[in-house]
């Protein structure tokens, strides 16, 4: 990561997206308070998380909570689904003992496992990836946190069961009024969720601003080749592919300048030598590219 800034209003849908490798997973850690940084600040509600002592940062993550991309490696293979959604209550709430059961059967049927005694007793390799993952953000929300980390959270499923997974997201985000951080690869799922998006490479925010605004007018190269490489919904139609050549570079070794300039394009003099700022263009929208600001 390097240099990477947003802020994500309360309440918004903030989507990081990107290729494998640009650091989307890691932004969301540091976010979390998972992965410290070696430099910045993270700040949540105004509470700047890392200066927190280990207790107090226990304490401040009953607000925080992740869906993870794999549901079957984030549930524990040995324990029910009821103890799985249950877990949660038991270290981070102050939910009676006794009151576990019906709270979890509560949350199971509000993600759309009903009837949910039946699913209560089951294990993870009993159900669906669309009903694990259900699984999962049942899990999530049963803290009633205020912000969510969704980590590729339709990746692992069916296509047919992709639309009930995002939907139902958004409809926790609203019941709950929830700031979510949507991580994907998939931008056809960033512009049907998010308010707000970042386009990540390598470690570097390529361009960022309103959903609409961004794909309406996208600005950076990288940010055009992964909107021309989302399939369009008509056999007929055939639209011109400028998909970029080679591999994503290594993090450990980045190349100088421009760290998308050896597979731009559009790539010029200063690419090679010069770091692009992230700076605004339009109101709102900002784009990391020398094609835009002269020096």
């Amino acid at each position: 990561m390097d240099g990477v800034s947003f802020e994500v209003e309360k309440g918004d849908v903030f989507g990081l997206v990107g290729e494998s490798g640009s650091g989307k997973t890691t932004t969301g850690r540091i976010t979390a308070g998972l992965s410290r940084p070696t430099d910045g600040k993270v700040s949540i509600a105004g509470t700047e998380i890392y200066s927190l002592q280990r207790s107090e940062l226990r304490e401040f993550r009953r607000k925080m909570q992740l869906v993870y991309q794999d549901p079957l490696s984030s549930l524990n293979p040995k324990m029910t689904i009821g103890n799985a959604v249950a877990e949660p209550l038991r270290y981070l709430s102050d939910e009676p003992a006794s009151k576990r059961g019906d709270k979890v059967l509560e949350l199971l049927d509000r993600v759309g496992l009903s009837p949910a005694d039946t699913f209560y007793p089951r294990y993870p390799h009993q159900l669906s990836g669309g009903q694990r993952q259900r699984v999962v953000i049942a899990r999530a929300i049963s803290i009633d946190p205020e912000y969510l980390i969704a980590d590729e959270p339709v990746a692992m499923v069916d296509v047919s069961v992709r639309a009930q997974i995002i939907d139902l997201l958004l409809r926790m985000q609203k019941e709950l009024n929830l700031t979510i951080l949507l991580i994907t690869h998939d931008l056809a799922v960033a512009k049907y969720m998010c308010n707000k998006i970042a386009v990540m490479y390598l470690g570097k925010i390529m361009e960022y601003g309103g959903t609409k605004d961004l794909f309406a007018n996208p600005l950076h190269p990288y940010t055009q080749a992964l909107l021309q490489a989302v399939p369009i919904p008509n056999p007929r139609e055939r639209s011109e592919k400028q998909i970029p050549s080679g591999e994503i570079s290594s993090a450990l070794n980045p190349p100088a300048g421009c760290r998308f300039h050896p597979r731009c394009p559009r790539v010029f003099g200063r690419c090679s030598t010069e770091v692009p700022e992230l700076l605004e263009h339009e109101k709102g929208h900002f784009v990391s590219c020398h094609l835009y600001f002269d020096k």
